[in-house]
C-alpha cells in the first residue's frame, strides 16, 4: 500500500501553481473592475486546486491501467509502479473531482446558473484526458486543453463569480496564464517523447518532434510577457511582472540546452515558478494599480 508521502506525490504538488495562478490573475481582474469578492476567490481556489488534484489521480490512473506509465521518469506513479490498486487511485481522483464539482455548484448557484455548464465542461475535461475510449491526451489536444481550462475559463471564469462580468485585461491575462500552464506541459511532454511514443501516446510534442517542441516551450514563455506590455495599458505597474522573465529564462535553459530524460524536471518547476510568480505580481497591480 502507498504511503502517504506516496500519495502526496501522485498528486503531483508541483502542478500545483498552475491552479492558484489563475485564481490569482482573475481575482487581480476583477479587483480592477473595483468588484473582488474574497470569499468567492477562496470558493475557486478550491474548484481549481480540487480539479488539477483529481487530473493527476485520474490520469495516473488511466495511464497506469493501460500500461503507460510502466517506464517512466519524472513522479512517483501510483498505479503505474503497482503502489496503489487502480480502484483506489480511481477512488481518490473521484473525491478530488466532486470537491471541485460542489464548489463550483455553489459559485454557479450564486452568480449565473449557466456556469455549471462550463464546470460539467472541465470534469468531462479532467476525466477524458487520460481516460475513456479515446483519450484526447493521446491525441495531442493536451496542451490546448490546458491552455482552455487552466488559462481562459480558469482566469475569466474567477473574474466573472466576482465581478459578473469580464473584460480586455481579463483576457490578457487569461492568455498568459494559458500560455505558462501549457509551457509546462510541452517541458513534461518533451522529457516523455521516448517513452510515450514507445507506449503509443501521441501527444503534441511526440507529433512535433524534439526540436520543434523545444521551440514551443520558447514561445510559450515569451507570450505572458507579450501581454504584460498589453497590461500595460491598463496600470504601468503590470510591468513589475517582468521580473519573472529570469525564472522563464532558468525553465527554459534546460529545453533549449538540449536536454532531455531527468535533466528536464527543473524545466517543469521553473515554468511553474514563472506562471506563479507573473500571476502574482500581475494580480497585485492590477488591484491596487
Amino acid at each position: 500500500m502507498a504511503t502517504a508521502a506516496q500519495w502526496l506525490e501522485g498528486a503531483r504538488p508541483r502542478t500545483l501553481p498552475n491552479a492558484i495562478a489563475p485564481v490569482l490573475a482573475g481575482t487581480g481582474a476583477a479587483a480592477a473592475l473595483d468588484a473582488a469578492v474574497w470569499w468567492k476567490a477562496l470558493l475557486a481556489l478550491v474548484v481549481s486546486l480540487a480539479l488539477i488534484v483529481g487530473v493527476n489521480y485520474a490520469n495516473d490512473y488511466s495511464d497506469g491501467i493501460r500500461g503507460t506509465d510502466d517506464v517512466r521518469v519524472g513522479p512517483v506513479r501510483l498505479v503505474g509502479q503497482r503502489l496503489a490498486t487502480p480502484q483506489a487511485v480511481r477512488t481518490a481522483a473521484i473525491a478530488s473531482l466532486l470537491v471541485a464539482a460542489v464548489a463550483g455548484l455553489v459559485l454557479a448557484l450564486l452568480t449565473a446558473w449557466w456556469l455549471l455548464l462550463f464546470g460539467a465542461a472541465c470534469l468531462a475535461g479532467a476525466w477524458f484526458y487520460t481516460g475513456g475510449r479515446n483519450p484526447y491526451g493521446y491525441s495531442g489536444f493536451g496542451e490546448i486543453a490546458v491552455f482552455v481550462f487552466f488559462g481562459l475559463v480558469a482566469v475569466l471564469g474567477t473574474q466573472y463569480v466576482q465581478a459578473e462580468r469580464v473584460d480586455w485585461a481579463g483576457l490578457a491575462a487569461a492568455v498568459a496564464v494559458g500560455a505558462f500552464s501549457s509551457a509546462v506541459l510541452v517541458a513534461n511532454n518533451l522529457r516523455d517523447i521516448p517513452t510515450d511514443t514507445e507506449s503509443g501516446k501521441t501527444t503534441l510534442a511526440v507529433k512535433l518532434g524534439d526540436q520543434r517542441t523545444r521551440t514551443l516551450h520558447a514561445v510559450l514563455l515569451a507570450l505572458p510577457f507579450a501581454m504584460t506590455l498589453v497590461l500595460a495599458l491598463r496600470t504601468p505597474f503590470a510591468l513589475l511582472a517582468l521580473v519573472a522573465v529570469p525564472l522563464a529564462l532558468r525553465a527554459n535553459a534546460p529545453v533549449r540546452g538540449g536536454r532531455g530524460g531527468p535533466e528536464l524536471i527543473p524545466a517543469l518547476r521553473d515554468s511553474g515558478l514563472a506562471l506563479l510568480a507573473w500571476s502574482a505580481v500581475t494580480a497585485a497591480a492590477l488591484a491596487f494599480g
